[in-house]
């Protein structure tokens, strides 16, 4: 029965991934084909804040590391680490740790279709600014956004997993102490119940 539920998790893993890279495709496919290069065009309500500003990113995750001869070893060093990581779940663990890890591989292959058929780089399009204070945020796409929420939850859960694991045992051991006092009071009185048969 954990055995068939483990793969079960493992499955909707699976199937996180394929809809993060599925959503991911779609929307940079949409932007290359409704926004020239080097263009933007403004969210609707929010046109200020948020702006789709259609470029080729030939860097990390956000920008970083862009025309950088070290990149690839810093993707591939990434996505070792994920791996591993999975690896240790793989056919055990909870299923919310294998969401967080479909979330985090599915964002991370996403961009690899990218580099694959776009010559090395990658379509970036969602840019967040606040023009009054002079703010710009590194532009980005959907499969960076997967990352850093997968990226994100990953590190909660490591960091207050243990806690909440300590809190759920603790409240099944408060919840069992009264049972057993109770049963202790049921059993006194059919003790001395015997004990004057008895005599």
């Amino acid at each position: 029965m954990l055995a068939k539920r483990a793969r079960l998790y493992d499955a909707l893993a699976l199937l996180t991934v394929i809809v993060v890279i599925a959503l991911d495709q779609w929307t940079k496919t949409l932007v290359v084909n409704t926004i020239p290069l080097y263009s933007e065009a403004p969210f609707p309500i929010l046109g200020r804040y948020l702006v789709f500003e259609h470029i080729l990113n030939n860097g990390a995750a956000f920008s970083m590391f862009q025309g950088n001869l070290f990149l690839i070893v810093f993707i591939l060093l990434a996505i070792g680490v994920v791996a591993y990581l999975y690896g240790r779940i793989l056919n055990t663990g909870p299923l919310l740790y294998k969401v967080v890890f479909g979330l985090i591989i599915g964002g991370a292959v996403g961009n690899i279709v990218d580099r694959l058929f776009r010559g090395g780089a990658v379509v970036d399009f969602i840019s967040f600014r606040i023009p009054e204070m002079n703010f710009y945020f590194a532009i980005f796409n959907v499969a960076d956004a997967f990352i850093s929420i997968g990226v994100a939850l990953l590190f909660m859960l490591v960091l207050f997993g243990g806690g909440l694991q300590q809190k759920s045992a603790s409240t099944k051991d408060e919840s069992i102490q009264p049972i057993s006092t109770a049963s202790a009071h049921t059993s006194g009185p059919l003790q001395s119940t015997e004990q004057d048969a008895k005599s």
